[in-house]
């Protein structure tokens, strides 16, 4: 079985390179999926295709409406999605994807450094596993996907 993950959030860090890195040195049956995470063109895609709008909310709400179509889509068809919560910005669209996922029923798996848990425990609380960095949702990963757990062998090999 080939699992797919919707990676949401932070957009300014290399951390689904990161996981993407570990998850193919582990030999993971993974394919990774995300939203668009060149911000300009995230923010102006509406007005590229649709036309200019005057007033910003209008151009934003046409972008909204656009990557929306893309998130919605592409965490319905996944299997697992990693919601990260960068240290810098406050990420709404994060907490959004993050509730919508649970919505789902979809397995939520959220990322974010121990300053930022008491602001997000209502989304803690939904998660399914809550890590501090990408190496943890490597091997969450690993340990859903295949039962590998580090330092831990087959109950058969170690009666050996």
């Amino acid at each position: 079985m080939s699992w797919t993950v919707y990676l949401s959030g932070e957009i300014h860090t290399d951390w689904r390179e990161q996981i993407e890195s570990g998850v193919a040195a582990a030999g993971l049956p993974v394919t990774f999926s995300a939203p668009v995470t060149h911000h300009e063109a995230s923010d102006d895609c509406g007005v590229a295709i649709l036309g200019a709008e005057a007033d910003k909310f209008w151009h934003d709400h046409k972008g909204a409406q656009m990557n929306a179509i893309r998130t919605r889509t592409l965490m319905e068809k996944a299997d697992i999605v990693v919601v990260r919560f960068g240290e810098k910005y406050k990420q709404w669209n994060a907490a959004f994807d993050a509730g919508y996922a649970s919505a789902l029923g979809k397995p939520l798996i959220v990322m974010h450094q121990d300053e930022h848990a008491h602001a997000l425990k209502e989304v803690d609380a939904a998660a399914l596993a809550v890590t501090r960095t990408p190496q943890q949702v490597v091997a969450i990963l690993d340990y859903v996907i295949n039962g590998n757990l580090s330092g831990y062998t087959d109950r058969a090999e170690a009666a050996e």
